[in-house]
């Protein structure tokens, strides 16, 4: 299968299943034009005048007043990418370097960046054959782009840096980019007037965070309900909360949807159909439609701005051929996507808070359930701590949820004097996702065992063939053993499940 770049809009699901089955790309004659268009114009311009152009002839940020010689030109734009390779901390992992590189190409296809073909043509080198650049999470302020990340994203294309390839254990090993470049028989590219700036200015590392999150967010949202439907039958919840009339008089569409998910999970069970002796549920229990409802709203937003983006131009300053314009701007800005990522943390985070607070119940000693879920309590702990520990994970969850957005801070000595900070909501919500995949393994650790104090009795079909096939990871819990290995299984079955 092969994928073409082109002017059509791409969606978030398409380019990260793109980007997940290593799906070989191309660009469209469509977009080969386009670039060499642009590129032709630039140079043009260049060699017809003697206009300052920011970032083609000029120095960059509060250097932006510095000329720079014709003959300097493409040494300007090498110095760019080695000088801003600043990045530390811990690695990218691979699969957002590997959308790094789809988005940055999709991006620059378009052709309003000034760039060689053969520029883009060797990132898609590097993306075909899963070549990939080692970039570290800190360093962007999320403006002037993804600067530091880009720089070393950037940095193979002129044969420097490090890249990743994987060995016949499919396992990634680091190698200097230029030893890499020999042994593919291939030349460092020599850059010309902008390229630099153009792989640099960019937001694709904000954005290949928020392509992961809101995928893997949105199976959480779905798999959250099932979890959380298992939960309420074993806790010998009501079945009120759920009816349509509750919601069709407040008709928020993520409210209904996941109401009627769980009506339609919890259907036919025998749980269910037991007489209840208690009035009303806990709220982690009967408001799951409001709270979960309202982060799939949130969802839905969210969604809408990272499809744009990616669909977007994002450097700097950007090229109009049919226009006669150059154009120095901000598309680089990240605070659209920081505000958003910001908004994700949140409604991420509170899938986990709701979550835990079901799993404190499952295992507090009520409704006919053993303290701690497992029998001769007392002897055995049970379930005890991995509540401490789903406890733990939302408390930090919760100041993972401090907004980047609203912080600033001002560099290039004052020319640059409003960023987003967008990275840094992206990275802490990749760590949120990862929390919350934990939280919710806790819970459906709790829920299933839970379940089997129901026994002989059974939930509905939905949800039985669901523990079904959870059980072929984790076994119900006869008497304490090491829970961390049930639960790291556990994580690995929400990873695994297939909606």
């Amino acid at each position: 299968m092969l994928h073409q770049i082109s002017n059509q809009t791409i969606s978030i699901q398409e380019i990260y299943q793109i980007a997940k089955n290593h799906t070989k790309i191309e660009l469209s004659e469509e977009s080969k034009a386009q670039i060499i268009k642009a590129q032709a114009y630039l140079e043009n311009l260049i060699t017809q005048s003697e206009e300052a152009v920011y970032g083609v002839n000029t120095g960059f940020g509060y250097l932006c007043n510095y000329k720079i010689p014709r003959e300097q030109i493409s040494e300007l734009q090498e110095n760019l990418v080695m000088s801003h390779a600043c990045g530390m901390g811990d690695e990218v992992p691979t699969f957002i370097v590997r959308l790094m590189l789809l988005l940055k190409i999709q991006s620059l296809s378009y052709g309003h960046s000034g760039v060689q073909l053969q520029t883009v043509q060797r990132l898609i080198d590097f993306y075909n054959e899963d070549i990939l650049p080692v970039v570290y999470e800190l360093g962007s302020l999320g403006a002037s782009g993804d600067l530091a990340p880009l720089a070393h994203l950037a940095l193979p294309v002129i044969g420097m840096g490090v890249v990743q390839i994987k060995d016949t254990n499919g396992i990634y090993q680091k190698y200097q980019a230029e030893e890499i470049l020999k042994q593919k028989n291939w030349n460092p590219i020599k850059l010309k007037a902008k390229e630099g700036l153009a792989m640099l200015n960019g937001t694709q590392f904000m954005s290949a965070y928020g392509v992961a999150c809101m995928v893997e967010s949105e199976k959480l949202n779905t798999v959250g309900d099932t979890i959380g439907a298992l939960s309420a039958d074993a806790f010998l919840c009501r079945s009120e909360p759920f009816d349509h009339l509750t919601h069709k008089i407040r008709p928020h569409k993520g409210q209904i949807a996941t109401a009627k998910t769980i009506r339609e999970l919890l259907e036919g069970s025998e749980i269910m159909q037991q007489p209840k002796a208690h009035v009303q549920d806990p709220y982690s229990f009967r408001c799951m439609p409001q709270v979960q409802g309202a982060s799939k709203d949130a969802f839905t937003y969210i969604n809408s701005v990272f499809e744009c983006e990616i669909n977007s131009v994002t450097d700097n300053p950007n090229v109009f051929p049919d226009e006669d314009k150059i154009l120095s701007g901000g598309n680089f800005h990240g605070q659209p996507l920081a505000i958003s990522l910001d908004f994700a943390a949140i409604a991420l985070a509170e899938l986990g808070s709701i979550s835990e607070r079901r799993t404190y119940l499952l295992m507090a000693g009520e409704r006919n359930l053993p303290p701690f879920l497992v029998r001769d309590s007392g002897l055995h702990s049970g379930m005890m701590i991995a509540q401490y520990t789903a406890a733990s994970i939302v408390s930090q969850n919760k100041q993972f949820c401090t907004p980047a957005s609203v912080d600033s801070i001002i560099s290039s000595k004052g020319q640059e004097d409003h960023v987003s900070m967008g990275a840094n909501a992206a990275t802490k919500l990749y760590k949120i996702l990862q929390n919350v995949k934990r939280i919710l393994g806790i819970e459906l650790m709790a829920a299933a065992q839970a379940i089997e104090f129901r026994r002989p009795l059974k939930t509905s079909d939905k949800l039985e063939e669901f523990l079904a096939k959870y059980r072929n990871y984790v076994e119900p819990l006869q008497k304490d053993r090491i829970l961390h290995d049930d639960m790291i299984k556990s994580v690995l079955f929400l990873e695994e499940y297939e909606i």
